[in-house]
């Protein structure tokens, strides 16, 4: 027998995502009222979670890739919840770094689309897809029995969709700066105070250090609820060394930790992840050195600064926005002192264009940009316009295949190949790459059925 929700047949896979795009014409609303309501449906379950909640304008997704390894490591059943993904849409909802399989996602979606019938039928707003997306985190969480959850916020922290929740173990803060400003304030102060609004009664408060406004922003928010509240300082790092299979380095008492995520900023990110350990134990939480290690050790995070061939040399990462542009910037001058820069841009329409390339075009020998889909999409030609106002040598290509095989042909032994901007199109271009080279028998970097990164 079929098996049904209430009255309703459970959608196939191919349905579910038909579904999901047609959810994206709710568009993005701020405010927790829609969410309270899809919780409520559900019997609220992300009250019987326990939640790490990251918010932050960079380095949201390598801190929580950090955090929740080192919890598996160290034997806890770990939620993931993130976005956005860049290689399938079911990578947002994690359970010990495996994606929700596609028949408990198709479950899941259809019991929401008769919840949101039920909504819409009590005269209440139709939830947006991130609202649905959350929910449905929480309620499979839930029935999977995750002792933590590493919970990512979409969008700022005060009226996201994640901030419905109420159990926080630890409220987290990777790097903050300028990015959605129509949204979340023109200042570094109103963005900051957006984001703080996901500290939480009882919570621990581990930011890594900042600009002396957002570092008073948060410690002020922590000291009106009365609660701890730790510094990870990337200063404080020591024995730095880096190439380009990994990076280590000595952090308080831990020596000589092992990351594979290339990148300076990571080091930032890694010491956070350090801190919220240090949060959890304070806690009670039973994190031993050596799941530490491991969880570093294991930690794959695609799309920054990832190698994804080496001959030529191709990298993609996520650099989006100016904070981001200038951390690309600073790690490719370590790196690449005495290569040949190409570029591959992509960049959305609300994005601040102008900054990324006045921080990155200088470097660069050559340019191609590349368009970018959807409502925010930014064809390559408008990209291509704007860049030549930084570099005289840019190229307006009609797809991401085109730019990589251009940039095959113009690449030479010494030519380091960047693709960046948003991971809305890195993703397309990731798996292109790789295709381009088993098919010559030469893809020395790879993922493996996990999606985590290999080397052959």
């Amino acid at each position: 027998m079929e098996e049904t929700i209430k009255n309703q047949k459970i959608m196939t896979y191919r349905e579910t995502m038909e579904y999901v795009e047609e959810l994206k014409q709710y568009g993005s609303v701020p405010g927790l009222e829609n969410i309270r309501n899809l919780c409520a449906k559900l019997g609220n379950p992300e009250d019987s979670l326990s939640f790490i909640h990251i918010a932050g304008t960079n380095g949201k997704g390598s801190a929580l890739a950090f955090i929740s390894e080192i919890l598996k490591a160290a034997g806890y059943r770990t939620g993931r919840y993130l976005s956005p993904t860049l290689f399938e849409y079911r990578e947002r909802i994690q359970i010990n770094g495996r994606p929700i399989g596609k028949k408990e996602l198709c479950r899941q979606m259809s019991r929401m689309r008769e919840i949101c019938e039920e909504l819409t039928a009590e005269g209440k707003n139709h939830p947006t897809a991130f609202e649905i997306e959350t929910a449905i985190a929480f309620q499979c969480f839930k029935e999977q029995k995750c002792e933590i959850v590493v919970l990512e916020a979409g969008l700022g922290g005060l009226l996201d969709a994640t901030n419905v929740v109420s159990n926080t173990l630890a409220a987290v803060f990777t790097s903050i700066s300028y990015d959605h400003m129509g949204v979340l304030g023109n200042t570094l102060k109103e963005i900051a105070e957006n984001k703080a609004g996901i500290v939480k009664p009882g919570a621990r408060v581990v930011a890594v250090k900042g600009e002396p406004e957002v570092m008073e922003v948060l410690q002020k928010r922590a000291e009106a609820l009365k609660l701890p509240f730790r510094v990870a300082d990337p200063g404080e790092a020591s024995n730095i060394k880096r190439s380009l299979g990994k990076q280590t380095f000595t952090y308080k008492t831990y020596k000589n930790l092992t990351i594979h995520l290339l990148g300076s900023y990571q080091i930032d990110n890694a010491v956070l992840a350090l801190e919220t350990m240090e949060a959890l134990r304070e806690r009670g939480f039973s994190i031993p050195e050596k799941a530490v290690y491991k969880g570093f050790a294991d930690t794959v995070w695609q799309g920054r600064f990832q190698i994804l061939s080496k001959n030529p040399l191709f990298i993609a990462d996520g650099a989006h926005n100016r904070d981001g542009a200038g951390r690309l910037r600073e790690t490719i001058g370590f790196y690449f002192t005495n290569k040949r820069i190409l570029y591959i841009i992509g960049i959305l329409r609300d994005k601040e264009q102008d900054e990324i390339l006045k921080a990155t075009c200088p470097l660069a020998d050559q340019i191609l940009t590349v368009p970018t889909r959807g409502e925010r999409g930014l064809s390559s030609y408008e990209l291509a316009c704007k860049a030549r106002e930084y570099h005289p040598n840019v190229t307006a290509l009609d797809s991401v295949e085109e730019a990589v095989e251009m940039a095959y042909l113009l690449a030479d032994k010494d030519t380091a190949v960047i693709a960046f901007g948003s991971l809305s199109y890195l993703g397309e271009l990731i798996q292109y790459v790789e295709r381009i080279t088993a098919g010559k028998g030469g893809n020395e970097i790879g993922r493996d059925s996990h999606g985590k990164q290999r080397k052959d």
